[in-house]
């Protein structure tokens, strides 16, 4: 008869491993460890926490520099997740449960503001929108489940990446190659310190603004949901004609999202955002 083994027999979280494969364990343990930081790691402070080699810990880091899981931040000398693991995240939530959970409470707040509603990931510099609700008599958008936009241009990618650390926005964004336009606007992003600026104003106001950026005439305000470490893990965006909204209504709008998005952080295990309350 197998029992099985007592607290006390179990490896702590900083353990070596006593796996077969201990090289494809300590990879999950360096990309477990990344993702529980808000900030880049130091590759030496890695080996330490895990209690690892620091030459395997660089070579495991190379491997995953090269497949695009980690990113080097070289005049920092530490390591950050990488558009790999943006990706599998994403496509976590492009499954059933962020989408599953997300809809009904996209739904409720549709019915409570009349405007259409959209919930976005992000992926690579990109968001991808995995749900819409579109209110009653209120136009079609562009933001169709599974289209991709840029995120420095949308309400949405804007509330999520101001979430992020500083140095994974410039990580995503290293040169003027990685912006694009669609419309030409009176302030448009083209360049990461205007990014970076704007950002500094979202994280001020506790939400993100688009002006007709994506499509002109139309107007987008958003939050981002969260992990229970404060990680975004998508946003929770209305979407409507600029005319029909004035700009004084628009904070009252953004709390109504912000506790959708608050809503939707706690049902996914999460926290509310700090702005909240």
């Amino acid at each position: 008869m197998t029992t099985e083994p007592s607290i006390a027999n179990k490896p702590s979280p900083g353990a070596k491993p006593t796996s077969k494969v201990p090289a494809a364990e300590n990879t999950l343990r360096i990309l477990k460890l990344l993702a529980s930081r808000r900030g880049p790691m130091a590759a030496a402070q890695i080996a330490a926490t895990l209690g690892l080699p620091r030459s395997s810990v660089y070579h495991l880091l190379a491997v995953m520099e090269a497949n695009g899981f980690v990113l080097h931040l070289h005049e920092e000398q530490r390591y950050g997740l990488g558009i790999g693991a943006f990706e599998l995240s994403s496509a976590y939530s492009r499954q059933e449960p962020l989408s599953r959970l997300g809809r009904p409470v996209l739904a409720n707040l549709v019915d409570a503001i009349g405007e259409s509603a959209h919930l976005a990931v992000l992926h690579g510099r990109d968001v991808l929108y995995i749900v819409e609700e579109r209110a009653k008599n209120r136009p079609s958008l562009v933001t169709d489940v599974g289209v991709r936009l840029p995120s420095h241009l949308t309400a949405s990618g804007r509330a999520i990446l101001a979430a992020l650390p500083k140095s994974q926005v410039r990580a995503l964004y290293p040169n003027a190659a990685a912006f694009t336009f669609r419309h030409e606007t009176e302030y448009p992003i083209m360049k990461y310190s205007t990014l970076s600026s704007h950002l500094d104003q979202v994280r001020m106001r506790g939400y993100a603004t688009e002006h007709g950026e994506v499509t002109p005439g139309f107007g987008s305000v958003a939050a981002a949901v969260t992990d229970h470490l404060g990680w975004p893990t998508a946003a929770v965006a209305v979407t409507f004609l600029e005319e029909k909204i004035p700009p004084e209504q628009w904070p009252a709008l953004a709390a109504r999202i912000q506790k959708t998005a608050d809503e939707l952080s706690i049902r996914l295990h999460g926290r509310p955002s700090s702005s909240a309350g």
